[in-house]
């Protein structure tokens, strides 16, 4: 698997976009697929014609209690608990705006791609998410926690409906999943270590790039790191060193948030003060900077609070420090950065709106039919 996220990522930025053009419409078809064999199965359509419905969440209430803590509390710490997991799901949906350096005609594609991001979330997120919740009881023993396709809830209730033959091809489509994650991670980490180099926040060796443009350097770095998910295939203490690392990926993923929606409310801000209108702007983000607010509350206390786990009964150090360790790490490599360069936040009245962008409103298109319409979002 490894070898292919190289090669797709090593043949530059079209192929990847055709690759995971591919990726994505598997995905987006096994994701449709499971959702309606979900339905089917609850509604006991399955081969052993018994119906779940909401019997799993009468089992539990809706809410698996937290380390036997009863009542409301245990609800609620059983919901919280599992917030840094969410948010490392969600990690990469800001890929749209990483890529749109490399995008043909930014302003049209950007905006419109982005439009569609919320869809996607709700549809292969929330919507899997619920038929999860709906086909698998939280105490089946075969949720182990173990990283093999095989352990998917979607395989598990499959195979408790009594369906041959379908979870081998589930957990092929789960491969080409994988793929399409390992290319992503990939691309966005090398463009933003290229992007670092760029500005002086890294070796200049990271600006190395081939005749199409493919910083490779940067490619070749970061693709090192992937070997490092061997240590998901073993059981003993790699596996769980494992687990830290995606503890910690969530939160720099949560850190990263952060920024981005700091930034965006400066931005917001800076437009005011230059008396530009959001409405000339190619694109606008809805209820601003109300959302950005939120947005970042939410990152903040999660990052806060995520670790409480590490306090119940006995104080666990290692997942203490693989849930905070990154917060100071930042703080202190940021104002490092800051003393050491001498560098200050730009007042709003100096922001530069101009340089490198392009204030050309493109042609109107061409209206199209609705099932035209249909075709291209999906």
């Amino acid at each position: 698997m490894l070898l292919i996220v190289w090669a797709v990522n090593a043949a530059g930025t079209r192929f990847f976009g055709e690759m995971e053009f591919w990726f994505c419409s598997i995905k987006v078809i096994t994701i449709i697929g499971l959702i309606i064999t979900g339905i089917i199965i609850t509604a006991g359509g399955g081969p052993n014609h018994e119906p779940i419905g909401f019997r799993y969440w009468n089992e539990t209430g809706g809410f698996v209690q937290y380390e036997g803590i009863g009542g409301a509390k245990g609800r609620f710490l059983g919901f919280f608990s599992v917030l840094i997991q969410a948010a490392f799901a969600f990690i990469g949906t800001e890929i749209t705006a990483i890529a749109s350096a490399e995008t043909a005609d930014p302003r049209k594609n950007v905006p419109r791609a982005i439009k569609g991001v919320w869809i996607r979330l709700v549809l292969f997120y929330v919507c899997s998410a619920f038929m999860v919740g709906l086909l698998v009881s939280p105490t089946d023993p075969s949720l182990d926690l173990s990283s093999t396709a095989a352990k998917s809830p979607f395989v598990i209730a499959i195979k408790n409906a009594g369906i041959p033959a379908l979870p081998s091809i589930i957990n092929a489509a789960i491969l080409t999943s994988a793929w399409s994650s390992g290319c992503a991670d990939l691309f966005v980490s090398s463009r933003t270590l290229y992007g670092l180099a760029a500005r002086g926040h890294a070796p200049k060796i990271f600006l190395k790039t081939r005749k199409d443009g493919l910083p490779w350097v940067s490619v070749i770095f970061c693709g090192a790191f992937s070997l490092l998910s061997f240590m998901a295939a073993s059981k003993g203490q790699a596996g769980t060193v494992f687990g830290y690392f995606s503890n910690m990926t969530a939160i720099c993923g949560m850190i990263s948030w952060t920024c981005i929606l700091w930034t965006s409310l400066r931005w917001h801000k800076g437009l005011k003060v230059h008396g530009i209108d959001r409405k000339a702007l190619a694109y606008t983000a809805p209820l601003q900077p109300y959302l950005s607010y939120y947005g970042m509350f939410v990152c903040i206390m999660v990052m806060i609070f995520g670790g409480f786990g590490s306090f119940i009964h006995t104080f666990n150090t290692s997942s203490f420090i693989t849930t905070y360790f990154p917060i100071p790490f930042f703080a202190v490599l940021f104002f490092a950065y800051k003393f050491w360069n001498k560098s200050k936040m730009i007042n709003y009245a100096d922001m530069d709106f101009v340089t490198g962008s392009s204030m050309d409103i493109p042609e109107e298109p061409t209206p199209q039919t609705l099932w035209k319409k249909i075709a291209e979002n999906i």
